[in-house]
């Protein structure tokens, strides 16, 4: 199985430096969609992961410590193995050499009883430009996963892919959630 890898401390200190990609840092924090940007795709997805007390704080960990994104199948390396404020992270998918990195800062945290979760940006060399959210909340007695983002292409390749690369997006929501399911 795979793991969460640690990026080197210079590594996480040059990424912590990178300015975002976007100007609108923090709106997935608003309400979905008239908070958001215009000039972006909107998404907002919602699945039930569990119910009860145990699977919200199992998703919850998962999702905090970076293994819902290990879980998609996405290969991570991370400034903490823990998400907090400014940390910074780097996905990959794909296969080795020809691997897409996804480069991404950590926003804002959730920590509040009965919800957890994050916010996200990109960073230089990402194929998008934007923000994406996740969280964790228990209503009732159902766990939901809501992922939240605005987005556009941000590199040549992700504009040439245009609705591909939307298709990309939407599985990896699935995957998450997935991930995410006691």
């Amino acid at each position: 199985m795979r793991e969460v890898r640690r990026l080197s401390p210079a590594e996480a200190d040059r990424l912590r430096d990178e300015p975002f990609t976007y100007d609108e840092v923090g709106r997935t924090a608003a309400p979905y969609p008239s908070g958001f940007p215009a000039g972006y795709r909107l998404v907002q997805h919602t699945e039930v992961v569990g119910r009860g007390s145990d699977d919200f704080e199992e998703a919850g960990r998962r999702l905090m410590t970076w293994r819902m994104h290990l879980g998609s199948g996405l290969r991570v390396a991370v400034s903490s193995p823990v998400v907090r404020k400014n940390a910074v992270m780097v996905a990959r998918l794909g296969p080795g050499p020809v691997s897409l990195r996804i480069p991404c800062r950590v926003v804002y945290v959730i920590d509040e009883p009965g919800r957890r979760g994050f916010g996200y940006g990109t960073l230089r060399g990402h194929p998008e430009t934007g923000e994406e959210s996740f969280v964790v909340a228990l209503d009732g007695d159902q766990v939901r996963f809501t992922v939240t983002a605005f987005s556009r292409a941000g590199t040549a390749l992700s504009r040439l892919g245009g609705p591909v690369s939307w298709r990309v997006q939407e599985r990896a929501l699935r995957r998450y959630a997935a991930a995410l399911r006691a």
